[in-house]
């Protein structure tokens, strides 16, 4: 029964379409097509749920027990470094005798270093710009 249908469609000639209507087709399809062009932007949210189904179809048991592990390592991650300021506040100030301790290797230290060599502070002051007038001054007298 479709054979002869179809046999019969073939045996037709195509027939031309008028241009009104041809225009009119056109026109409808073109304002169509601009709908349609600006509808993705307006459901953007429903196309990228759309295409995260798409990725995780595949295996969404997996999928859903990597989420799970994540939420854990954040869960655990949170709740580490509310104690860690805790534990800061609650510890003691040194012992008067590691104050001493300390004290002594400082004094260790500037002894090691040796007495401050005060050239260096006044060879500092000497490259300093100095005023032309004075510079003037000094090749005159000298």
């Amino acid at each position: 029964m479709n054979d002869d249908f179809e046999q019969r469609l073939q045996r037709q000639p195509l027939r031309q379409v008028p241009a009104e209507w041809r225009e009119e087709i056109l026109a409808a399809a073109g304002r169509v097509s601009k709908v349609e062009s600006r509808e993705p932007m307006a459901h953007w949210p429903s196309t990228v749920v759309t295409r995260l189904l798409a990725l995780l179809w595949p295996n969404p048991q997996a999928w859903a027990g990597l989420a799970a592990v994540w939420i854990l390592i954040l869960t655990v991650d949170f709740s580490m470094r509310d104690k860690l300021p805790v534990m800061a506040e609650k510890s003691a100030p040194p012992p008067p005798e590691v104050i001493v301790e300390l004290k002594q290797q400082q004094r260790l230290l500037v002894e090691l270093m040796g007495p401050r060599d005060t050239r260096d502070a006044d060879r500092s002051k000497s490259l300093a710009p100095r005023p032309r007038s004075e510079l003037d001054i000094e090749i005159l007298t000298a």
